[in-house]
């Protein structure tokens, strides 16, 4: 009798090591996001793709989680502290406001930001080579000189460039003071209109009637938000949208050059899974995403009084047309 209970204490001790040895080989990755549009879904969708490529499955060896914070800086706040209490191995932030949320909350856990455009004005990392700390990422920073050849395209004649942005969004006004800069030599103006929240872009897009020749957008999260209205006075207004982001095109942008967000996701998706192999943010240089994109739309052309060039068109990777 004692024999079988040394047997069954002998196998229990045994399954219970088992089970904490496979509790120790699931991993906890976190991910966050300052709100849900296509563009920030489909970097999710980047990062939740390659963590499964490459061999973890929700429910065996992966646990994740997922918070927006719904255009909200508080909520920012508030899911980055949740996410610290919890200890994940690694947490992600899409977008400028959620990675600063991060890390002024935690110097210790593993950050990998992405859809950032400047780490470095964010004050996410203090240069472009390894930080030294728990924060790396991938950064969606564009050619401006790219995006001021599209728009000459669509509108060779351009004199007056329209620019909606956020004033609390550090990609937004980067983008603006460098578009100032390189459109000066060239004799464009750029008029600018602030709109703090979702529900100003409407009244901001109708302001640039009739003293802009083309509206551009970046990645503004608040701009993004509330694409389709700005869509609405364009279209009415004749002024031609042109955007840096492929998704908006799909939205009634007419073109748009820019990064593949999913692939951006992908791209953060591989610094999450070195990070769980092992390696140090603080070793790893933040990296530029490496694929983008050229989209354009002949019905939202038509609609905003354009024809695009037929050179333009053959070298986008996509034409909505139908």
């Amino acid at each position: 009798m004692n024999n079988l209970k040394s047997r069954l204490l002998l196998l229990l001790s045994s399954l219970l090591l088992t089970v904490s040895v496979q509790a120790q080989d699931v991993k906890f990755v976190a991910i966050t996001s300052i709100v849900e549009h296509p563009a920030l879904d489909n970097v999710r969708r980047g990062v939740e793709d390659e963590l499964k490529d490459n061999g973890y499955i929700v429910g065996q060896n992966l646990k994740l989680q997922f918070q927006s914070a719904q255009g909200s800086s508080a909520n920012a706040a508030q899911i980055a502290k949740q996410f610290v209490a919890s200890k994940p191995d690694v947490m992600v932030a899409i977008s400028t406001p959620s990675a600063q949320s991060l890390a002024a909350t935690t110097k210790s856990i593993p950050i990998v930001f992405t859809a950032v455009t400047d780490p470095v004005a964010a004050k996410l990392t203090r240069s472009w080579e390894a930080s030294g700390t728990n924060v790396t990422g991938v950064s969606d920073a564009l050619s401006l000189d790219k995006q001021i050849e599209l728009m000459l395209k669509v509108k060779p004649d351009l004199k007056n460039i329209g620019y909606i942005y956020s004033p609390g969004e550090v990609n937004s006004t980067m983008t603006l003071r460098q578009l100032q800069e390189q459109l000066k030599p060239l004799n464009i103006n750029i008029l600018a209109v602030p709109a703090q929240r979702t529900s100003d872009i409407p009244a901001a897009a109708r302001s640039l009637k009739g003293k802009v020749d083309l509206i551009y957008t970046t990645t503004d999260n608040n701009v993004v938000s509330a694409y389709e209205s700005l869509t609405k006075v364009a279209n009415e207004s004749k002024i031609p949208l042109v955007a840096s982001n492929p998704e908006a095109v799909e939205r009634g942008a007419l073109a748009a050059l820019g990064m593949s967000y999913y692939d951006l996701g992908r791209q953060a998706g591989k610094l999450v899974i070195r990070i769980l192999n092992g390696e140090k943010p603080g070793d790893m240089p933040p990296e530029i995403g490496n694929i983008t994109q050229l989209v354009v739309s002949t019905i939202a052309a038509e609609r905003q009084g354009i024809t695009l060039p037929e050179d333009l068109i053959q070298s986008a990777e996509q034409v909505i047309d139908k």
